[in-house]
């Protein structure tokens, strides 16, 4: 049984991490229900789902900065095909203790999508939070890097998305650190504007919920999911933003924590 407060502990990151060279953080319990992957977005980190990994009460949980990132930066190459492989490392390791469930925020969704497909036996869920689609509906906003320099690129994306305040209330090291992580984020932001492919929607046979907030894009997009292939849920989350693993983390870890006990009570 999950223990009966509303937190867990803080996951604990590894320094030198064995899982094919990433910087993996894992929150482990004695009797876990399962282990939740969380897979983060674009110019994001593994320790931005600490909130999240807090409230999922019974679940192991493990997090990680993807390939070109924070503590996996000196990975390369940073394409999604290489995202998707490391994810697939993890998720091998996961299912010799126990049920993978992923959740995947923003681009991460995408990388899961790529990965459970290719190990559908080995996942039993898949949780999304506003993964850009293109291949399923053309972002009439999406654009071509505004700059061909990654360390530029980096700074004008997280003043767009975090705001020019949350920018200038960041030390100049961490400005810094977010500067190095561009190279990643404009492989990221190529994969979405090129329409990359990593699955068969149509013929996904991994149960998939996706999740949206309040942007306009997401919330058309499910409506797509829902008609390309009618076994995908979709379910909203009112009055969120993009960020919603920070913000709203008591409503994601909810909703996981209803669709695993969901798919547990249907098998």
């Amino acid at each position: 049984m999950p223990p009966s407060s509303t937190t867990s502990p803080r996951p604990h990151f590894l320094v030198n991490s064995p899982v094919n060279g990433l910087a993996v953080a894992e929150r482990r319990l004695d009797d876990p229900l399962a282990s939740v992957i969380c897979v983060h977005g674009a110019l994001d980190r593994g320790g931005s789902f600490a909130r999240l990994a807090r409230r999922l009460n019974g679940f192991d949980v493990i997090t990680y900065d993807r390939r070109g990132y924070q503590g996996s930066r000196d990975l390369a190459p940073v394409d999604l095909e290489h995202h998707i492989e490391d994810l697939q490392v993890l998720i091998e390791r996961e299912a010799l203790r126990q049920d993978v469930l992923l959740f995947g925020h923003s681009f991460g969704g995408v990388v899961t999508l790529g990965a459970a497909a290719r190990q559908s036996s080995e996942v039993r869920l898949v949780v999304n939070y506003e993964s850009p689609m293109a291949w399923v509906l053309p972002r009439e906003r999406s654009r071509a890097p505004l700059s061909d320099d990654p360390r530029m690129e980096a700074e004008g994306f997280f003043r767009r998305v975090m705001s020019d305040r949350a920018w200038e209330r960041l030390s100049e090291a961490q400005r810094e650190s977010r500067r190095l992580d561009g190279p990643a984020l404009l492989s990221d932001l190529t994969a979405v504007r090129q329409r990359v492919v990593p699955c068969d929607l149509r013929t996904f046979r991994v149960p998939f919920t996706y999740v949206y907030g309040d942007t306009p894009y997401y919330r058309t997009l499910s409506a797509e999911l829902a008609l390309l292939n009618p076994a995908i849920e979709t379910l909203e989350i009112t009055e969120a933003d993009h960020a919603a693993h920070l913000k709203n983390s008591t409503q994601l870890a909810a909703l996981i924590r209803q669709r695993w006990e969901s798919l547990c009570a249907s098998a």
